[in-house]
C-alpha cells in the first residue's frame, strides 16, 4: 500500500501523518507513506486545499483530518 500525505508542513498536515501512522500500527498494516510537499504535485494529482490523502493513487480526502474511523475505512479495516 502507498499512502502519500500532501502539504507543506503545516501543523495539520503533521497530524494528518501521526494519525495515519498511528492507524495504520493500530491495524497492523504495512504501507510506504510518503510527504508531498511539492504544489505542482498536488495540482497534478488534483489536490487543491491541503493536507490531502491519496492511497494507491486515488484521493480519498483534501483540506481535512479524516477521524481515525474514516482512516480505518479508507486502509481496510473496517471501523
Amino acid at each position: 500500500m502507498n499512502i502519500q500525505i500532501l502539504g507543506t508542513g503545516c501543523s495539520r498536515c503533521q497530524e494528518l501523518e501521526k494519525r495515519v501512522i498511528d492507524t495504520l500500527a493500530e491495524l497492523n498494516i504495512a504501507a510506504n507513506v510518503e510527504k508531498v510537499t511539492e504544489l505542482k504535485k498536488f495540482a497534478a494529482m488534483g489536490i487543491f486545499m491541503t493536507p490531502g490523502l491519496v492511497i494507491d493513487g486515488k484521493v480519498v480526502a483534501q483540506g481535512k483530518i479524516p477521524s481515525k474511523d474514516e482512516l480505518k475505512k479508507f486502509l481496510g479495516g473496517g471501523a
